[in-house]
Order: C-alpha cells, then structure tokens, then sequence
C-alpha cells in the first residue's frame, strides 16, 4: 500500500522528468472533487430556482429529486429526454450557464486521466530514452546552494549540462535547472528505486549535496549498497559525522562550513590569499589544481627535476614531502599539480 501511494504522488505530482509547487494527491484529488462537487450543487440550486421552466414528461411534477436527477443527466450529457427546458429563459441558463460548466467538468475529469495514465506513459517513454544515452554522467542529490554551485563548477571544469543530471524532491528547484540545461529527476535519492532510475551504474560519479548528515548518510549507503564502483562525494555539516559518511562509502566529503571558516581565517590579515586559493580550487580562475596519474617519464625523479608545479604527491593514500630530493616519483603515484585554468 505505502508503494502505490508513492507511486501514485508522483503520478499526480505530474512530471517527475526535467529537461530543460508540488503539491500531495490528496491535496489535488480534494481540491478537484470540491470543484465539481460544488458545480453541480451551483446548477442543482439554479434548476430548483426555476423549476417552472422544466417539463417532467412523466407526471408533469417536478420534484427536488427530479431536478436533481435532471442536473446530472444534464451535466454528464447523457439527456435521455424525459425533463426538458420549455421557457425560453430555462432554454438560456442551460446554454449559456450549464454548458460552459458542464464543459469544465469534463476538462476536470481528462486532465485528471491525462496526469494519471498518458502523462505517466509518456514521462516512462522518455525515462527509457534518456537513460539509453547516459553514459559517464554526474547525479548531484539536492539542488540547494551546494548542489547549484557543483553542477556549474563541474560545467566549468568541461562537463556537458546533459549529462548532469539532479535529483531533488522540490518541482521549483528542478524546473530551475531545467531552464539551465540539466537533467532533473523528481524524487528521493535515498530509495534504491530513484538512483537505478538516474542510472548510477554508468554514472562516473555522484554528488550527495543535501544539508542533513542523516539523509547524506543514507544516500550514500544505499548508493554503495547498489554500485561499488562509482565515485561517491558527499557534503558533510558536523564533523564527527564525517567519519559515517566515509564508513558508509564516500569517496570524499566536503565541509562547506570548514572551508568556509579557513578563507575567512587567512582573510584576516590578507586580501589576497583567500582570492589566490578560490583561483586554485575554482575552474574560473587563472590557476587551478589538477590532479593526475604520474607520466611514464617522470618515474624515478624527484618533484624538483619536473617541470611542472608539484604541490603533492600521493601514493598509496599518503602524502609524500615534495620538498625533499630523496622522494622519487615511482609509477601509480597521483600528482597534484597548478596547471592553467580552462576559464583563464
């Protein structure tokens, strides 16, 4: 039951695929039955109010119950003809009153069977298209601040839009990165059902940018629990809890109050370093930091007899001192260098 309701919502939250408000169905299925409801107590009222217009062809008496079965014969367009309107100005109210109602009761009645069954089977032929074609993508879960600034650094560094692809909860916040040109999925990045459905097996990485540790935690373990490969980044607000995200499966975590916290620091004394380190870390920039496997011809120097600026060497997860002429490059080591930036 607490499947169908969940499929249902999002049937009648209408499009769970952005390319290029929400409201529950409760909500929307009450909203819709007050309207008719109440259009046919308008056109009960209306037909009661000039009943002396109306022939019962039967016994020439026209009850309560007559005009309510005439209102909904009426309005159902079925007319079968035994009570019918005889003055000229019963003639009017059902023409120029009762059809115009009769007709938005039907358009309630379509769009409610458009957004329950069409529009499901189109948003599933486009799911089935657009998951045929990504390959190598980025899923960012939660599209607030964090999320936002990911997906267009990663759009920065040379990630193409189409194949960035948000999962967020909020109808507002993925019809905003639709109009930016990234993918959105309606959804809850914590169930196994809504990251198989944004094809994480083929994604190259996954972003877990939501601002509860609680829910980053879970994402991040259901993500793992379904591929073991991909790379998993996840935003991390309190720091005792970065050490779950990591036995959860995370890759990397950031905090963003930490870094935060740090440029403020160095800013204290200085305008310029919290400047030059945004230049480093950011694509847009006139310097960044790259990282790279080392080349076959640097294997066995020191980082001082390379030309390119070293500023660490990583082997086996650890840090090596570039400083010292004793550490050589061996192969597999990963280099991190300040490189030009694509944007300066």
């Amino acid at each position: 039951m607490v499947g169908a309701a969940r499929t249902l919502d999002r049937r009648m939250h209408g499009r769970r695929l952005f390319v290029g408000g929400e409201s529950s169905v409760r909500r929307t299925l009450l909203m819709r039955a007050v309207a008719v409801v109440t259009m046919f107590l308008l056109v009960i009222a209306m037909f009661w109010w000039d009943r002396t217009g109306l022939r019962d062809n039967h016994d020439e008496h026209m009850s309560f119950v007559d005009v309510v079965y005439f209102t909904m014969v009426s309005v159902t367009t079925i007319g079968y003809g035994d009570i019918v309107p005889v003055t000229p100005r019963a003639r009017l109210l059902d023409s120029l009153v009762v059809t115009p109602i009769r007709l938005f009761i039907w358009l309630i009645f379509f769009g409610t069977a458009y957004q329950l069954v069409v529009q499901q089977w189109i948003e599933d032929l486009r799911m089935r298209r657009l998951q045929a074609r990504l390959q190598q993508h980025v899923i960012v879960c939660g599209y607030g601040h964090s999320g936002s600034c990911a997906a267009a650094e990663l759009v920065a560094r040379g990630q193409d839009k189409r194949r960035i692809l948000i999962v967020d909860r909020s109808q507002a916040k993925l019809e905003e990165a639709a109009e930016l040109g990234y993918i959105g999925i309606f959804g809850d990045a914590t169930r196994e059902d809504t990251l198989s459905e944004a094809m994480l097996h083929t994604a190259r990485a996954l972003f877990v940018c939501t601002h509860r540790d609680d829910a980053n935690v879970l994402i991040v373990l259901t993500a793992r629990h379904l591929c073991k490969t991909v790379r998993i980044v996840a935003r991390v607000e309190e720091a005792e809890n970065e050490k779950l995200l990591k036995q959860s499966g995370a890759d990397a975590t950031v905090m963003p109050s930490r870094v935060g916290g740090i440029l403020m620091a160095d800013s204290a004394d200085s305008s310029i370093l919290a400047s030059y380190v945004m230049d480093l870390i950011s694509a847009d920039g006139q310097i960044m930091l790259i990282e790279r496997e080392a080349l076959p011809q640097e294997v066995g120097r020191s980082a001082q007899e390379i030309p390119a600026f070293i500023v660490r060497v990583m082997r086996n997860g650890q840090a090596l001192g570039v400083g010292k002429p004793d550490v050589r490059i061996e192969a597999g080591d990963r280099l991190v260098i300040v490189g030009p930036s694509p944007g300066g």
